[in-house]
């Protein structure tokens, strides 16, 4: 009589255990892998919230945080990060100074999302009253780009003191009194709003030939040995973003995304439905065309990176930036 029980016992034993084991081998081959990411607002952070890139990659993802995107990409310039998102200008920089990576994704068209914003009181109501003042952006980053370029526009390059902060370290500058103004984004610039006023926008500066975007990049051997995992990942990216601009309105303070959102950026949920409607979220199917990773987003990186070297920020420039676009993902989008 105890045979059969003793037999039945091992098995009791033994299948609980061949379960935990199946799992730890499936959780020891995960893959690792490490995305560079910002404070700025847009869509998909309600997908990092939810661990819909994990569950859809089957990636172990660690989500590191940067002040800039010139941060993001001497981070992967180094290998520390295979995923990243910067803008536009230090994906040029980079993208000049060698780094292999390629741009994948236009997760948004600045458009009104940047703006030049100047202290109350300080005298400022005209772009020429810059002159003897000091402005504030995160070197090498979009705004440090149309800074560069509006200051030019107006005749002011070399009379207005630019110097180097990080968003992170703006507003408490702000505070103290040591600048004047600032080139900056979302969540500071909401807090320089509350005692300062807009004098320019990126929006502006676009309509003057110089558009900017915020864009995902990926480390360009990454992409090529992980095709399958970068696919659901874009695909993620589209679904997340086609959730926002099919029904924006349905983003309000108190829903699920736009906390997350908030939560993801540091922000408060009042303060992210007013900052998305700022920015232009293109979809897989019109990225896919002529106006970003059909050819529009290599001449911007190009224009950018002729500027960038016309001010001495970089030492040369490649001879075509298309061969550091990657259109395979959103062309493959179902």
């Amino acid at each position: 009589m105890l045979k059969p029980l003793n037999k039945w016992i091992r098995r009791a034993v033994l299948l609980p255990l061949t379960a935990l084991t199946l799992g730890l081998a499936v959780n020891a081959q995960a893959q690792t892998v490490t995305i560079g990411v910002q404070s700025m607002f847009a869509p998909w952070k309600d997908a990092i919230a939810r661990q819909a890139f994990e569950k859809a990659t089957g990636w172990d993802i660690k989500w590191r945080n940067f002040d800039s995107g010139g941060d993001v990409m001497l981070a992967m310039a180094s290998g520390d990060v295979q995923i990243g998102v910067a803008g536009s200008s230090p994906i040029a920089a980079a993208l000049s100074r060698g780094v292999d990576a390629q741009l994948f994704w236009i997760l948004d068209n600045i458009a009104d999302a940047e703006a030049l914003v100047v202290r109350n009181g300080s005298g400022i109501v005209a772009p020429q009253d810059l002159a003897g003042k000091t402005l504030a952006v995160p070197f090498v980053s979009t705004t440090h780009f149309h800074a560069l370029f509006a200051l030019e526009q107006f005749g002011l390059t070399g009379k207005v003191k630019v110097i180097n902060l990080q968003p992170s370290d703006i507003p408490a500058a702000w505070e103290r009194g040591d600048i004047d103004a600032a080139f900056i984004w979302d969540p500071a610039l909401g807090r320089l709003k509350q005692s300062g006023h807009v004098l320019l926008t990126s929006g502006q500066l676009t309509h003057w030939g110089k558009a900017t975007f915020d864009g995902l990049v990926v480390d360009k051997k990454f992409a090529a040995e992980n095709g399958p995992g970068m696919q659901a990942f874009t695909q993620v990216l589209q679904d997340s973003t086609a959730s926002y601009v099919n029904a924006p309105k349905t983003w309000t303070a108190d829903s699920p995304q736009v906390i997350n959102v908030a939560r993801q950026s540091g922000a408060k949920p009042e303060e992210v439905p007013q900052v998305l409607a700022l920015y232009r979220f293109p979809l897989a199917s019109e990225q896919a065309g002529t106006a970003w990773l059909g050819g529009g987003a290599a001449k911007a990186l190009g224009a950018t990176a002729d500027f960038l070297k016309a001010q001495k920020k970089i030492p040369a420039l490649l001879p075509d930036y298309s061969v550091a676009i990657n259109p395979t993902f959103v062309q493959n989008i179902k």
